[in-house]
């Protein structure tokens, strides 16, 4: 998935200096920290799935039912064990986490190195890989809509097995949790941030615990552990087993969530945290659950809930109510942080985002996907108004972006390490093949609800590659219109067109050294006006998730030092909010001898287009509507640079699409 955004430091920011005296001590709490801190964002997701799993699996109500046989359980079981091996344990833990972008991980900077990759390989190639990825980063944006309201609906559901009467609070109480959840977002996770991790670390302790109960029950389920099982339901009962695994997929939901967290974390902190405390704990309890739907099937109403006894029930339910607003909270920063880099890449328009904390810079809130994603999850909430039929739905966006990030690591696996064909056609086909299993399995429920991550993968994904198209045509046309940067500044030192010179320093933001900024040409053409120091300025977005101070800025004389013009281009990763100002301030301590730039008073000058659709067939009528619908998100470009907006100035003119 998908890249997540979160409330605590990478593990490098954590780590000591490589010269600096190691205490043992302080290195172990440090690590500690940082694998508590993981609990609390990483593992939500897929923590809490045990609540709902197994209940699926074995819902009678299901289309294609699983009759409650010991075999079955048994097979069910290990099916679940085996799955987290293969998919979570072996591919995200041992080798996707492996496939980091400068410390970066999920699907986004796997993107990012698809396309750096991709390059003078062939664009057809570049074009159907990157379309893959973007096609799962949009399945990631279903996934952030579902995961709020199926983990919060299955945990108040609790309710009924304390008394059945108050089934009829279930929806209300959800929608009142969910929509404090989503107000919550613009204050920022840095207030209850801290707890997140001890919750957690509740929370999975509690589910190895009533495992343990359950299993001490009826030991045998141990037995689930050996592949025979699995192997034996797969295969002996293909006919039940396949459409089963459209619910056993639940068990990993969230998986996509260690790799994409792994740049805020590290990778040895989330490796540790799922070996020694999630993993186990989440295997003993869907075993304990097994050994109670074999004691009395009756048990299947609610099999996670009725592990506990009857008096810890209550305060299960507050715990597992917490558990699963933490999952949905990383989620939804997840989808946050998705969204920030398909804009800086490109797929997006420019939206506005704040950051919530002034240490740590993945802590960011989109207001605009924030209120999208909340008016989703509640009509979600009302139309569904129970786990249980938003299941299919849920696993269809899990395995689809699973999928897709697989085949994009098979890629990156051959180029980037070389690993030989034949080691990718064994270990990487079978990867594939566990994946497309589980994928065909869901499909078989689309009329059952998978129709819904795929309605809304499709849409943002049409919005994405629109986007995309659209921004290439309005660039062409607008670097027609601007014109040779060096040719119109040989044109302005010869006096062409004629200008009044006024003092101080002016910043023209273009798009790139090439062309001359429409605000420029403007400024001077109309308003007869030139500034004593005139700065052309291009903003770039890297391939990287943040670039060193050392090579944020390159100036450019154009081709002499005698006058006061400039080209500087300001490098920023797709991670970071440009900062356009203190960017600059680099170059004016390069500048203090000479010609010094005046940024306390300097006067920032902006190009803004107004679309029109036009009559060429650069896109289909429809793309061309929706690519003007969609630039009317565009966030404020002087905010998105921090210009001081006192002393900026925006030109306007139009192109057509």
């Amino acid at each position: 998935m998908t890249a997540h955004s979160n409330t605590l430091p990478s593990g490098n920011d954590l780590a000591p200096a490589p010269d600096a005296p190691r205490h043992p001590t302080a290195a172990g709490a440090a690590r500690l920290a940082l694998v508590v801190g993981a609990l609390g964002v990483v593992f939500g997701d897929i923590g809490t799935s045990p609540i709902y799993t197994l209940q699926t699996v074995f819902n009678p109500a299901d289309p294609h039912p699983v009759p409650v046989v010991t075999a079955n359980v048994y097979g069910v079981i290990s099916v679940v064990f085996w799955s987290l091996m293969l998919i979570v344990t072996i591919f995200y833990v041992a080798f996707a986490m492996r496939a980091d972008n400068e410390g970066e991980g999920g699907i986004m900077a796997l993107i990012t190195q698809v396309r750096r990759r991709c390059a003078g390989r062939g664009r057809k190639a570049a074009l159907a890989l990157a379309a893959l990825g973007v096609f799962g980063a949009a399945l990631f944006l279903g996934d952030s809509m579902i995961t709020p309201a199926i983990s919060v609906l299955s945990a108040v559901e609790g309710v009924k097995t304390i008394d059945p009467d108050l089934e009829v609070v279930i929806v209300p109480a959800t929608a009142i949790i969910i929509v404090f959840l989503f107000a919550f977002q613009r204050k920022g996770t840095t207030v209850i941030g801290k707890w997140f991790g001890p919750v957690m670390a509740a929370w999975f302790s509690a589910l190895a615990l009533l495992g343990l109960g359950g299993i001490a029950h009826h030991p045998q389920i141990l037995r689930a552990l050996s592949p025979r099982y699995a192997i034996e339901f797969m295969f002996g009962h293909f006919d039940i087993a396949f459409f089963a695994l459209a619910a056993v997929v639940l068990a990993f939901t969230g998986a996509e969530a260690l790799f994409a967290d792994m740049g805020h974390f590290g990778r040895k902190p989330i490796s540790r945290a799922w070996l020694y405390l999630v993993f186990p704990a989440v295997l003993l309890n869907y075993m304990g659950q097994g050994a109670l739907i074999l004691d009395d099937t009756a048990n299947l109403s609610s099999p996670f809930f009725l592990l506990a006894p009857e008096w810890g029930r209550i305060p299960l339910l507050v715990l597992a109510t917490a558990a699963t607003v933490i999952a949905s909270q990383a989620v939804i920063s997840g989808a946050f942080s998705v969204a920030a880099q398909a804009s800086e890449l490109g797929y997006l328009p420019r939206l506005r985002i704040a950051h919530t904390s002034e240490h740590q810079a993945g802590q960011i809130y989109v207001p605009w996907i924030n209120w999208l994603l909340m008016a989703s999850v509640l009509v979600l909430v009302f139309a569904f108004r129970e786990s249980g039929a938003l299941a299919y739905a849920y696993g269809m966006a899990a395995i689809g972006t699973i999928t897709c990030t697989t085949l994009l690591f098979l890629y990156i696996a051959r180029t980037r390490w070389g690993t030989p064909r034949w080691l990718l056609a064994t270990g990487g086909g079978l990867l594939l093949a566990v994946d497309l299993t589980f994928l065909a399995a869901n499909t078989m429920k689309i009329v059952h609800g998978a129709w819904l991550p795929l309605l809304i993968a499709i849409t943002a994904f049409t919005v994405m590659v629109t986007w995309q198209r659209g921004r290439a045509v309005v660039t062409a046309e607008r670097e027609r219109q601007e014109g040779p940067l060096r040719a119109f500044v040989e044109r302005l030192r010869q006096g062409e067109p004629k200008a009044a010179s006024v003092p101080g320093t002016a910043v023209f933001l273009g798009r790139g050294k090439d062309t001359a900024p429409l605000a420029l040409r403007a400024n001077l053409e109309r308003n007869h006006v030139r500034h004593a120091q005139i700065v052309i300025l291009s903003v770039e977005t890297q391939p990287v998730p943040r670039v060193a101070e050392s090579d944020r800025i390159l100036v450019d004389d154009l081709g002499s030092d005698r006058d006061a013009i400039i080209h500087v281009t300001t490098r920023f990763g797709y991670a970071e909010t440009p900062d356009v100002p203190q960017a600059l301030r680099a170059v004016e301590r390069r500048q203090s001898e000479g010609r010094p730039l005046d940024l306390d008073r300097a006067v920032y000058f902006l190009s803004t287009i107004q679309l029109r659709a036009g009559t060429e067939p650069t896109m289909s009528a429809w793309r061309k509507h929706l690519f003007i619908a969609t630039a009317h998100i565009t966030a404020d470009a002087a905010e998105h640079f921090r210009l001081p907006r006192e002393r900026t100035v925006i030109v306007g003119s139009h192109i057509e699409v």
